[in-house]
C-alpha cells in the first residue's frame, strides 16, 4: 500500500541571519533560526542543530510510542544528540555523523517485550531513516541502571 503525505512550512528572513519558520496550516507557534557566529548571533538554534534535534526527537517518539503499544508506561525518557562536523572533498561542512544515546527511567527487565521493541523501534522513525541515506546515525538506549540495551548501529 504507497501513501504520500505532503506538509509545508514559510521561512521569511527577518534579519541578517535569523528566519521565523511557520509551520503552515497548523497552530504551531512559528518558531526563528539563526546561524553561529560569526555569520549570525546565535539567537535561534541553527539548521545543523535543528537536524540532529530532529533525529533526536524522532528517535525518542519512536521509543516512546513502542514502549507504550506493548503497556509499558516509562518515566521520562532522556535523548541526548551529538553530531561530528566535518569538511567535504570541496572543503565545505557537512553533518558526517549523529550519535544519539537515548536513557529510559527503569531498568530492562522492567519493561514488557523490550527486546521486540528495541529490534524495531527505529525502523518507525520517519526523520532518522530518511537522512540515514546520507548521514551515519549510530543509536543506544541504557536503561534506568545505566545498563546498555540497545547497541549502536552505523548504516
Amino acid at each position: 500500500m504507497s501513501e504520500t503525505q505532503e506538509f509545508t512550512l514559510t521561512l521569511t528572513q527577518e534579519s541578517d541571519y535569523v528566519f521565523r519558520i511557520e509551520f503552515d496550516d497548523t497552530a504551531i507557534p512559528a518558531l526563528h533560526t539563526d546561524e553561529s557566529a560569526p555569520l549570525g548571533n546565535d539567537t535561534g538554534p541553527n539548521p545543523s542543530r535543528m537536524l540532529v534535534a530532529a533525529v533526536a526527537n524522532c528517535l525518542s517518539a519512536s521509543l516512546l510510542f513502542s514502549l507504550r503499544k506493548f503497556k509499558n508506561h516509562p518515566g521520562s525518557i532522556v535523548t541526548r544528540a551529538k553530531a561530528r562536523l566535518e569538511r567535504n572533498e570541496h572543503k565545505r561542512l557537512r553533518v558526517a555523523h549523529v550519535d544519539v544515546a537515548i536513557e529510559l527511567p527503569e531498568a530492562a527487565a522492567d519493561y514488557v517485550q523490550i527486546e521486540r521493541l528495541l529490534a524495531q523501534f527505529e525502523d518507525f522513525c520517519i526523520v532518522t531513516e530518511s537522512v540515514r541515506h546520507g548521514i551515519a546515525v549510530d543509536v543506544i538506549v541504557r536503561d534506568g541502571s545505566g545498563v546498555q540495551v540497545h547497541p549502536a548501529v552505523s548504516a
